[in-house]
């Protein structure tokens, strides 16, 4: 079966993204083709990136950044739970996608953005950073927009209420199960 990792992108102390992983987790599990496991990066306590170059051209040195590609590397693609600061992707995001190289490479990723615009900013950046990691970022995405971040963050709503993404969950898991096989084949020969 193919592997997918799905990586919670923020750390912060009062994240929405906890609630958002669970939720689309709980979508995840009942797919039959992919199987999937949550990456919490406040699991990995990654220093900011400070090799002598990425790990395409130098082994990574420090424990837990190898500790991180080992992680990522298990994987066959992606889906990163996405939060928006100042219009961008949080810096631990960010900072884990810069320690791992090798790992990524022609693998497909698919996002799942939260925040007043449903991280629609972040996720334009980092499928830029993906093209340049050398992965395939899928079309399909999920963006929970203000109208429904803001409820959930103010406990009005739960995600039970937001059944008008689901056909987004479902459209992005079929396109990212797509490519990941097709990706996995050609990786293969």
């Amino acid at each position: 079966m193919l592997k997918i990792g799905v990586i919670l992108g923020s750390t912060r102390d009062n994240r929405l993204g906890g609630k958002a992983a669970r939720w689309l987790m709980d979508q995840a599990v009942q797919r039959t083709d992919l199987q999937f496991e949550l990456i919490d990066l406040r699991d990995y306590t990654l220093p900011f990136f400070n090799e002598r170059a990425s790990n395409m051209h130098v082994p990574t040195q420090d424990a837990e950044g190898l500790r991180w590609q080992k992680k990522i590397a298990e994987f066959d693609g992606y889906v990163i739970m996405a939060a928006e600061y100042n219009h961008g992707p949080t810096a631990a995001l960010k900072n884990a996608l810069d320690y791992a190289y090798v790992e990524w490479v022609r693998k497909p990723v698919a996002f799942v953005g939260y925040g007043s615009v449903g991280a629609a900013r972040a996720i334009e950046q980092l499928r830029l950073i993906a093209v340049e990691l050398q992965m395939a970022p899928i079309r399909s995405a999920v963006h929970i927009q203000g109208g429904d971040f803001l409820p959930i963050l103010m406990g009005q709503k739960t995600f039970d209420d937001l059944a008008h993404l689901q056909p987004l969950v479902s459209t992005m898991f079929d396109d990212l199960a797509w490519w990941t096989n097709a990706l996995k084949v050609a990786r293969e020969r």
